[in-house]
């Protein structure tokens, strides 16, 4: 009788280690495997446009998502601070996944906004946001993160300002940015301290109001 070899039970390692020591599960992540001082580390080192901008330093999605975070408040000043952090967290994803240009995204012919869901619902539960952003409100997200294209697209990425108006639209008037690449360090710090800025924002307007006598 022949003999058969014996089947491995060992399943592909679908878990990313961080710094921290936390092991996140790719498929099915937990917010208890979540630390933003991971977030900030690899948003700070993960570049956007695949690195093809000028400058000593990428600009990293760490940076992008601070820009897209003061845009949002530049747009719509009343907006609550818990979307404020949303706002900032927007592409929190990317700290594990990498920023991947959205031409290739359509183009892999997988769910990969499944993968982006899972990790933001995952995210927006360890700090206390809603796991689902509300439409309107990603609306208004999504149109910061245009105009912050907009400015990277002219002023580091090579697009021409007809470009950049036909891909992402005309930025409002009155704003300006400064798209200054930083070191990653830099880029980190700068958005861990934003974060803990609107995080206790977020707590302050979640507090009861005292009523008056």
């Amino acid at each position: 009788m022949p003999r058969t070899r014996p089947t491995s039970d060992k399943t592909p390692r679908a878990w990313q280690r961080m710094l921290s020591g936390r092991r996140l599960d790719l498929l099915n992540p937990s917010p208890f495997d979540i630390e933003i001082d991971d977030i900030a580390h690899g948003l700070a080192r993960v570049a956007r446009w695949n690195g093809q901008t000028r400058g000593d330093h990428a600009f990293s999605v760490a940076e992008h998502s601070l820009e897209v975070e003061h845009i949002t408040g530049f747009l719509y000043p009343d907006l609550e601070a818990k979307w404020r952090l949303a706002a900032l967290l927007h592409d929190s994803s990317e700290y594990v996944i990498g920023d991947m240009i959205s031409p290739f995204k359509a183009a892999l012919g997988i769910d990969y906004k499944l993968f982006e869901e899972k990790l933001e619902h995952a995210v927006h539960a360890r700090f206390g946001l809603p796991a689902k952003t509300p439409v309107e409100v990603k609306r208004k997200i999504k149109r910061a993160d245009h105009i912050c294209a907009w400015f990277e697209a002219t002023q580091i990425a090579g697009f021409s300002e007809a470009e950049s108006n036909a891909f992402f639209g005309k930025p409002p008037a009155g704003l300006d940015i400064t798209i200054d690449p930083a070191p990653p360090k830099e880029a980190q710090k700068r958005f861990v301290d934003r974060f803990e800025t609107l995080l206790a924002n977020v707590e302050a307007e979640s507090r009861p109001r005292r009523k008056r006598a």
